[in-house]
C-alpha cells in the first residue's frame, strides 16, 4: 500500500472503503466521449445537506474523476465546500452569518477543503494543484493567458487542477472583481480551457420545470436546445444552501454553450454519474452547444470577464448583428450604460436588455454617448475626430 494511504485518516479510509468495491467492481468502461471536462461539485452536494463536508461524497467524486483519467479523460474540478468546511471548525451556524463574514470561514476553511481532496486523490497517486480565481486576475487578456496556460500545464503533467473563487478577498465591495457563485465559475473555467463538456453536479437532478422538492408533478427537462425557453424556470437555490441556484446554473450553460461547450446539469448523487455522462449517455438536463469552437480571442471576449459597459441596440441593428454577424454603427445605438474606453470589453444588448454580442469598441463611453443615433459620416463633425465609422467592427465581436 503507497505511504498516503497508509497515512489515510481512518474517516477517510471508511469513505473509500464504503464505495470503492462498488466502483472498482463496474468493469464496463464505455469510451470516452469527451476530451477535456469541467466538473462543477456544489456546497448542497459536497456537504449532503448539512453543515460540514461528507467524506462519503467527496470519495466518490474523487473515484470517478480517477476513473475518467484512466480512460483518457482530462478533467478539472471547481469545488465549493470552503466556506461550509470553515463554518464546521469554527462551529458557527448557518443563521449566524454575518454578510462580510464569508471571507473569514472562506479562509479557515480553504485549507481543509484541500486537504481533503489530496489524501482522496493520493489514494489514486494523482497530484492536485489549487487554483484561487478571482475576475480580476483574468480581467485582462494577459492575466487570462497566464492562468489559461498554467492550467493547461498542470493537464499536461497529469495533475488535477482544483478551483474555486478566491472568497477571502471577493468582497461584496468588489462587485466587478467576484464571480458571486461556483456555477458562473466553472463556465468560465470552461471557456478558458476550451473544454468539450461542462458537469455541473448538485442534489437536484437536473432542470425541472418547477421546485421537484414542493411540487410533485414536477417534471425533469431533459433536453434543453434553446435556453430562453426555460429562462422562467431559473430561480433561487431549490436547497436553501448553495451560493447559487438554478438561475445561475441557466446562465453558466448559455455562455458556455454560446463557447462551443456541451452542458449537463445532473445530481452527484446518481452512481456512476461522471463515468456515464462521459461515456455519452445523457443523465440529468443535457444542453447542447450552440456554436462551434471559437478561437481564444473571441472565447475571451463572450466571457464577461472583462466588460466594462454595456451598448443598447434598436432592433435593426440587433437583427444584422444576430443574423448577419454584422458591425454595430453609431445609427444602431439607443443607450450608452457605465464608463469604458476605447480598446475595452462591452456587452451589446437588445432593447429587452437581452445580451446578443460582446465586442471591442472603437469609442469610450462619453465619446458615443454623444454620436449615438447618429449616421457614421457625422462622427468627425461631432466629435473633432474619428476612429472609424463603426462602433464595434465584425472581427472584434462575437454573437450569442
Amino acid at each position: 500500500m503507497p505511504q498516503a494511504r497508509r497515512g489515510l485518516p481512518r474517516g477517510l479510509q471508511m469513505a473509500f472503503q464504503s464505495n470503492a468495491q462498488t466502483m472498482r467492481s463496474n468493469t464496463r468502461r464505455d469510451p470516452p466521449a469527451y476530451r477535456r471536462i469541467v466538473v462543477k461539485a456544489g456546497t448542497t452536494l459536497l456537504t449532503g445537506g448539512s453543515d460540514r463536508l461528507n467524506l462519503q461524497v467527496m470519495a466518490t467524486l474523487v473515484e470517478q474523476l480517477a476513473l475518467l483519467r484512466l480512460s483518457g479523460v482530462e478533467a478539472i474540478l471547481v469545488s465549493s465546500g470552503a466556506v461550509a468546511a470553515g463554518r464546521h471548525v469554527l462551529g458557527i451556524t448557518r443563521d449566524g452569518d454575518p454578510g462580510h463574514f464569508r471571507q473569514v470561514l472562506a479562509a479557515a476553511g480553504q485549507g481543509r477543503l484541500m486537504h481533503a481532496y489530496e489524501q482522496l486523490f493520493d489514494w489514486h497517486e494523482i497530484p492536485v494543484a489549487q487554483a484561487l480565481l478571482s475576475r480580476k486576475d483574468i480581467s485582462e487578456r494577459l492575466g487570462y493567458l497566464n492562468i489559461r496556460n498554467t492550467l493547461l500545464t498542470l493537464m499536461e503533467l497529469r495533475v488535477v487542477p482544483i478551483v474555486n473563487e478566491n472568497d477571502v478577498v471577493a468582497v461584496d465591495e468588489l462587485k466587478g472583481d467576484v464571480f458571486g457563485d461556483n456555477d458562473t465559475l466553472s463556465a468560465m473555467v470552461a471557456n478558458l480551457v476550451d473544454a468539450d463538456f461542462l458537469v455541473m453536479l448538485g442534489q437536484v437532478g437536473g432542470l425541472f420545470t418547477a421546485d421537484p422538492n414542493i411540487d410533485s408533478e414536477a417534471k425533469l427537462i431533459e433536453t434543453v436546445e434553446t435556453l430562453d425557453e426555460v429562462a422562467a424556470l431559473g430561480g433561487e437555490s431549490w436547497d436553501g444552501r448553495g451560493q447559487g441556484g438554478m438561475a445561475t446554473k441557466l446562465d453558466a450553460a448559455r455562455l458556455a454553450t454560446a463557447s462551443g461547450v456541451n452542458v449537463a446539469i445532473a445530481s452527484g448523487l446518481e452512481p456512476d454519474v461522471l463515468t456515464r455522462l462521459a461515456g455519452g449517455e445523457r443523465i440529468g438536463t443535457f444542453f447542447p452547444s450552440t456554436a462551434n469552437k471559437m478561437e481564444s480571442r473571441k472565447r475571451w471576449m463572450l466571457s464577461g470577464l472583462t466588460n466594462h459597459g454595456d451598448i443598447v441596440v434598436d432592433a435593426g441593428a440587433s437583427d444584422v448583428i444576430r443574423s448577419q454577424s454584422r458591425s454595430l454603427l453609431p445609427a444602431g445605438v439607443q443607450e450608452v450604460r457605465g464608463g469604458f474606453q476605447r480598446g475595452d470589453i462591452v456587452s451589446i444588448l437588445d432593447s429587452d436588455g437581452n445580451r446578443i454580442a460582446a465586442g471591442i469598441t472603437n469609442y469610450d463611453s462619453k465619446e458615443l454617448d454623444m454620436i449615438k443615433g447618429s449616421h457614421s459620416s457625422r462622427i468627425e463633425e461631432v466629435l473633432g475626430h474619428a476612429y472609424g465609422d463603426e462602433v464595434v467592427h465584425r472581427n472584434n465581436m462575437v454573437s450569442l
